[in-house]
């Protein structure tokens, strides 16, 4: 019975595993947390936590992991991972794992972070069937022939280089030039880069090593900010079709298991250009669980079950809204975009907080305390 599983959530103290740590909370599973130090303690204030282990970071929250939790015997634990950085060292790491945990895998060790590589995920796109903008991968510095500008930047890997500090929109030669100065990795993805009309963002998961694939939630968001994420967004069902077989197809070339996120640009003409997946829970995965469909809880479920029953989907009502409220507040209030007295409507209306619950609300309080720094 999954229930009665030990859960372990090992991520860097977010609103991400918050999000996780509440999924399974409202479940009935109360989790044990490791928790890598980041800003602000979030994760670590939820009332859902079981045992928390506080370190410093992904090698010596391992060590505690292995100590603590490797000799469950034949019932082993879940394990949930949130960001890139644990879930490629578990991965690398995957022979000695495999028979303690149920963990976020591609079948071997090494499969995901080969697939981190942006140039390995965007050439199986491509083989799938998805849209992909034009790319080419160089080393840092080095300026290719014949690039159609406008370009942007990016680090090959999420967990090489200064990740999205070595974004950079280039509009010549010289302002990439310019770019390099400031990047950190060592390898860089030029890609065409376009004006997008939005994002579109799916969460789900994959069992029996991407044999199966639960369609989750989709996000769009309600207004952009150049160079950065949206944190008000609306939510909607992700329906079966062209792109959710394509998406499945990639999961089962590269053998994954466990919960993710896509990401798409959708441009002036309505085009869906896919970018990236993350093999971890992402920020907006709580949202699914509000809308009725807790995917950390679905995939423990159907791991064990080795289906995906189709009454687990539910129907996410329309005008379903998400927001980050700390940082949505900054974008719009503090630069004047709209009022309070607008902002605190929305915030009241929004169906979904990442910070705010009214069941859980230690971590809403540190959100409180360091306003100011969240946005």
């Amino acid at each position: 019975m999954y229930r009665n599983r030990k859960y372990i959530v090992f991520a860097l103290d977010h609103y991400n595993p918050l999000g996780v740590i509440r999924s399974l909370g409202e479940a009935g599973i109360a989790c044990d947390f490791i928790a890598v130090k980041h800003r602000m303690e979030l994760g670590t204030k939820s009332k859902y936590v079981n045992v928390c282990h506080k370190v410093a970071s992904v090698e010596e929250g391992y060590r505690v992991l292995l100590e603590q939790y490797g000799n469950q015997g034949s019932e082993k634990p879940f394990l949930i991972t949130c960001d890139d950085r644990t879930t490629g060292y578990l991965d690398e790491r995957y022979d000695e794992l495999k028979d303690k945990f149920i963990f976020f895998n591609a079948g071997e060790k090494g499969r995901i972070t080969k697939f981190m590589d942006k140039n390995e995920i965007l050439e199986c796109a491509k083989r799938n069937g998805l849209k992909v903008l034009d790319s080419v991968v160089v080393a840092r510095g080095e300026i290719p022939m014949g690039l159609e500008y406008p370009v942007i930047t990016k680090s090959i890997s999420p967990n090489v280089g200064g990740w999205k500090s070595d974004v950079h929109i280039c509009h010549s030669e010289e302002e990439l030039k310019e770019a390099f100065e400031h990047i950190a990795a060592p390898t860089v993805l030029i890609q065409k880069y376009i004006e997008k009309k939005n994002e579109y963002c799916i969460d789900g998961f994959c069992i029996n090593h991407g044999e199966k694939m639960f369609r989750g939630i989709s996000s769009v968001y309600n207004y952009l900010i150049p160079g950065y994420y949206s944190p008000y967004m609306t939510v909607s069902n992700f329906p079966e079709g062209e792109m959710s077989r394509s998406l499945q197809g990639m999961m089962k070339e590269i053998g994954f298991e466990g919960v993710f996120s896509a990401e798409f640009l959708i441009d002036a003409e309505d085009n869906y250009w896919f970018c990236e997946i993350n093999f971890r829970n992402s920020t907006w995965s709580y949202a699914s669980t509000v809308a009725g469909m807790p995917l950390p809880v679905l995939w423990a479920q159907c791991m064990l079950d080795g289906e995906i029953s189709e009454s687990m989907y539910k129907e996410v009502p329309s005008g379903f809204t998400a927001m980050v409220e700390p940082v949505d507040y900054a974008k719009r209030v503090k630069t004047g975009k709209i009022t309070l007295a607008e902002w605190m409507i929305a915030f009241k209306k929004t169906n979904c907080g990442y910070y705010y619950s009214a069941d859980d609300v230690e971590p809403w309080r540190v959100c409180v305390e360091n306003w100011g720094e969240l946005g």
